[in-house]
């Protein structure tokens, strides 16, 4: 017995030295001698699992450190420790599930071993099962109240998450960040994170030249640096995420979602980890795997209005229109800022009106806006367009005449309202209208398209609507309607030929902007040849 205490004695002694290498090497000749000594086993489960944790390497030794723990259970079947110390090793692992099921055995065998219950809540956190997480962490406290520092930061963190809105909670996070200090003498692993902690500063220097490089479009070499000062040091969460910033910018989107996961595995808190990672996979138009992780990012932070109003863009744009405009409400709820608010608002009126499922609640999310900030004209072209959809027309015109008022001189009213005139067949005030949007903006394209379809299909006038389609697409190529009416005006003066390439034109440009339907250009084409 005393043989093996200098032995675990001198053991201490390399390992205090910095020689875990050496240290091990001393556990593993001890137990050739004496297999069984599962002290033994159990220092070099440590041991390994301190040379797994180290940041300046990248070797794996967790599976190592949990044959050792394993072997010593045999003796001490009993011991909350050993199976705190297997939880422990699969949690390092990434096996969470596994860790919660040693954990509990851990205080199944002793309920007032606090280490699990803190561990639990570091766990719950990850699984972002925050309020499990906030009453384990609370009985580690409760347990251990001046000898746990890490699980008053934990609490520091999980409170503050709630905090955005809600003052009684950002008093207790401050109290929980307060304790932690307080605490933090007594708490030895607690020392040892901050002294990791403190440990990166040796990396400002080099985080310096990857900045120079970056900004001198040395992306490569930065690129470089930085999975250099990854391989010194593979815990340093901040260039995970610079460097999926940089694989991101020149679009290597799988290298940045690794790199981004990898920060989230490190610090399951890292919010900028998550937004860039999910704006990656928008980019890449990955629209699921966006969904799940702004989820995942409401769950974290369910008062942040951004996240909402962002994962409902993604529902929209994956056509789920029912869920984006529930996460438009929500952002609508959440923000106190009147201009941000007022866009949302407008969005959500817009997604209303353009599925055609509710024209009364786009009407009322306009008015909302509206109400918010009264000067946006926009405001005023959007309320107006979702009356006249509705055909109310008579407030349509209310609306519009009120946007004059405010901008006596803005083009685009001035074509809504020549729309609304020429909706209720008042040809000559229609023409007026669009004759002031022309006049307001010389390069308005769809008043020169609209006011040609008037002229055409109301007047007869062919020649100057031939003249109104031209300018249209003059001023705007890619205009396929315009291509389709200044078709129909062609064939009127008797050209099939042009008047063929330009439907040709309006169907290969319509592939793209679906201004029209397809089969009506292939109607137009087929009779020009059948007459």
């Amino acid at each position: 017995m005393k043989q093996e205490k200098e032995e675990l004695k001198k053991i201490n002694t390399i390992y205090k030295k910095g020689d875990v290498q050496k240290a091990i090497e001393l556990c593993q000749i001890g137990l050739q001698h004496n297999p069984t000594n599962a002290d033994l086993h159990i220092r070099l489960g440590d041991l390994y699992l301190a040379w797994h944790l180290d940041i300046y390497t990248s070797s794996q030794y967790v599976d190592e450190a949990i044959t050792e723990y394993q072997c010593a259970l045999e003796t001490y079947m009993d011991s909350a420790e050993v199976y705190f110390k297997i939880g422990q090793a699969h949690f390092f692992k990434g096996d969470l599930d596994r860790a919660i099921n040693y954990l509990n055995m851990a205080i199944k065998k002793n309920e007032k071993y606090s280490k699990s219950y803190y561990l639990l809540a570091e766990i719950y956190t990850k699984k972002a099962r925050f309020a499990d997480a906030i009453s384990y962490a609370q009985k580690a406290v409760k347990l251990k109240s001046f000898k746990n520092s890490c699980a008053h930061f934990l609490l520091y963190n999980l409170y503050k998450l709630s905090a955005f809105k809600n003052f009684r909670m950002s008093i207790k996070s401050k109290m929980e960040l307060l304790l932690s200090f307080l605490t933090l003498p007594f708490d030895g692993q607690a020392i040892k994170n901050v002294a990791r902690a403190a440990s990166y500063f040796k990396f400002f220097p080099i985080l310096m030249r990857g900045y120079y490089q970056i900004q001198t479009k040395g992306l490569s070499q930065a690129i470089d640096i930085y999975i250099q000062a990854i391989e010194e040091a593979p815990g340093f969460v901040p260039l995970y995420c610079l460097l999926g910033d940089i694989y991101r910018s020149v679009g290597q989107y799988e290298d940045a979602i690794t790199e981004y996961k990898t920060a989230i595995w490190l610090d399951c808190l890292n919010i900028p980890a998550y937004r860039h990672l999910c704006q990656t996979y928008e980019e890449q138009g990955d629209y699921d795997n966006a969904i799940e992780v702004y989820k995942k990012l409401i769950t974290i932070l369910p008062s942040m209005p951004d996240f909402h109003s962002n994962l409902a863009n993604i529902y929209y744009l994956k056509g789920e229109i029912d869920e984006a405009i529930s996460h438009y409400q929500a952002a609508i709820t959440l923000n106190p800022n009147k201009q941000w608010t007022s866009i949302i608002s407008q969005t959500l009126g817009y997604v209303h009106q353009q599925s055609g499922k509710d024209l009364d609640a786009a009407i009322s999310a306009y008015q909302s806006a509206y109400l918010l900030t009264p000067d946006d004209i926009d405001i005023y072209v959007n309320l107006g367009s979702a009356f006249y959809d509705k055909e109310d027309y008579d407030n349509a015109l209310t609306v519009y005449r009120s946007a004059l008022e405010l901008d006596p001189t803005n083009a685009k009213i001035h074509c809504n309202l020549g729309f609304l005139h020429w909706g209720k067949s008042d040809t000559d005030e229609a023409i007026k209208e669009y004759e002031l949007a022309i006049e307001y903006d010389k390069t308005y394209d769809i008043a020169y398209n609209n006011l040609g379809v008037i002229y055409l299909d109301d007047l007869g006038r062919v020649q100057q609507a031939i003249e109104f389609f031209t300018k249209a697409i003059e001023y705007n190529p890619n205009y396929a309607l315009a291509h389709f009416n200044l078709a129909r005006a062609i064939t009127i003066k008797g050209d099939k030929i042009e008047a063929a390439k330009l439907y040709q034109i309006a169907q290969d440009i319509n592939k793209i902007t679906n201004e029209l339907d397809p089969q009506d250009i292939v109607g137009k084409i087929n009779d020009l040849f059948q007459s």
